[in-house]
């Protein structure tokens, strides 16, 4: 799971079973456009492998519902 806070902004609270029981909550801070790109660049070469499953935005709930179930593995990505 990904909390990512912008422009400063507070990162929402929510129940800690959301997490799945995961023992490390990790913050990373001060990331540039470049740094992006640099991850982005050597990830491959490490090995770093993203999964996707694509959602229509008219198929939100059925995502939400995917990754309550524990049917998701990976992203989801809404399109619109």
């Amino acid at each position: 799971m990904v909390c990512g806070g912008i422009h400063m902004s507070d990162i929402p609270g929510f129940p800690y079973a959301l997490l799945w029981q995961e023992r490390e909550v990790v913050s990373v801070a001060n990331l540039t456009r470049a740094d992006a790109r640099e991850f982005l660049e050597v990830a491959p070469k490490a090995g770093v492998k993203c999964q996707i499953t694509r959602y229509p935005l008219r198929r939100a709930n059925e995502a939400l519902s995917d990754l309550r179930e524990g049917r998701l593995h990976g992203a989801a990505v809404l399109i619109p």
